[in-house]
């Protein structure tokens, strides 16, 4: 009976080794050989990237036909600290390349192979940020997305990063709030190099939902316009809209999941074990009336996630007529402190 039990025990053993092993692979290796795989698809447009200083923020994006939103975009970013702009141009059609041209903080690469297959453009990026981001505090958002937390209005991304690097965080969680007009989305017109919060400064002040303790020790959280109007008869598959935007990059590092996940757990994680961390929110700008015409050609493309279901569900409520976000518990919009107070970020220790 010893001999069986110590036999059993070892077996045991091997499984949990075995298994530890293929988790390890699966989370830290497998990412890396993606995005070197991958990264064989770029090709430099703009190669800017010798003007990156040591302590530069680095801010990295994945965009196609999104020239529109650029202007604005970079004026945001500049202004919060963001020193240089990685972007990988997934076959665009518009005059993106234009816009950006000699733009001494901005590089480009681009590529015309499949964004569904580089894992939504995450391979894409994490082979870039592997290679220049490395030691850098890096901006990873898409071109619809503007970061904001405590008092960014007058604080820039320096003095944040600098209060996380002495509180020895490396990352930081953020909450995305889908932002809309007061009419419809096709009719929520935006003029290129303006502030979206001019046509679209209306969010959802109530009906957000979390899970906490998932795989891989991030926070799930689920709500916003998506959830209420265009997933309303299937909540539970609606969009997560938890990122982690903010990360200091080391070389073992890789996103999993778009910037919903990233390899290392402690990196997912909202808060450290000291107490609540600062925390930040991006405002998601979808809800324009662009959004029309780039749910047509997603559809078509199936290129995003689930062969672009989650567009189908915009055309569809579109095409009813029912894309009046605006409710009665919609929110304006006003500032940091306003999002601060309701809960929906955090100062932690920072003041």
């Amino acid at each position: 009976m010893a001999i069986e039990s110590q036999i059993r025990n070892f077996l045991k053993r091997t499984e949990r080794t075995i298994v530890g092993i293929y988790n390890y692979c699966d989370i830290f290796i497998r990412p890396r050989v993606l995005a070197y795989i991958h990264g064989l698809n770029l090709r430099s447009r703009q190669k800017n990237t010798r003007n990156i200083k040591k302590n530069d923020i680095i801010l990295f994006s994945t965009l196609r036909n999104e020239a529109f939103r650029i202007p604005y975009f970079l004026q945001y970013y500049r202004n919060i600290g963001v020193n240089h702009f990685i972007f990988v141009d997934n076959g665009s059609t518009d005059n993106f390349m234009k816009v950006v041209s000699g733009q001494n903080d901005v590089s480009v690469w681009h590529t015309k192979a499949s964004y569904k297959a580089s894992n939504f453009g995450m391979h894409w990026l994490n082979g870039l940020l592997h290679k220049y981001g490395k030691g850098h505090w890096c901006v990873t958002v898409d071109p619809d997305e503007l970061l904001v937390f405590p008092k960014s209005e007058t604080r820039t991304l320096v003095e944040l990063t600098d209060w996380l690097d002495t509180q020895h965080r490396r990352s930081m969680f953020c909450l995305l709030l889908d932002m809309y007009g007061s009419g419809s989305v096709s009719a929520t017109q935006y003029a290129s190099g303006e502030d979206p919060l001019s046509v679209a400064p209306y969010f959802d002040g109530k009906g957000y939902v979390q899970n906490f303790g998932t795989a891989r020790g991030d926070v799930y959280v689920q709500g916003g316009a998506r959830r209420r109007v265009f997933f309303r008869d299937r909540p539970t598959k609606a969009p997560a809209i938890n990122k982690t935007p903010l990360v200091k990059w080391r070389s073992n590092y890789s996103y999993l999941s778009s910037m919903h996940t990233l390899s290392h757990m402690a990196l997912n994680h909202p808060h450290g074990h000291g107490g609540l961390s600062v925390t930040g929110c991006l405002l998601h700008f979808k809800f324009l009336s662009s959004l029309v015409e780039k749910a047509a050609e997603e559809i078509t493309r199936k290129e995003h996630y689930d062969n672009s279901t989650e567009y189908a569900a915009y055309k569809t409520v579109i095409d009813q007529d029912q894309d009046h976000l605006f409710y009665e518990e919609s929110i304006e919009f006003e500032g940091s402190d306003q999002l601060v107070a309701l809960g929906f970020m955090q100062r932690g220790m920072w003041f």
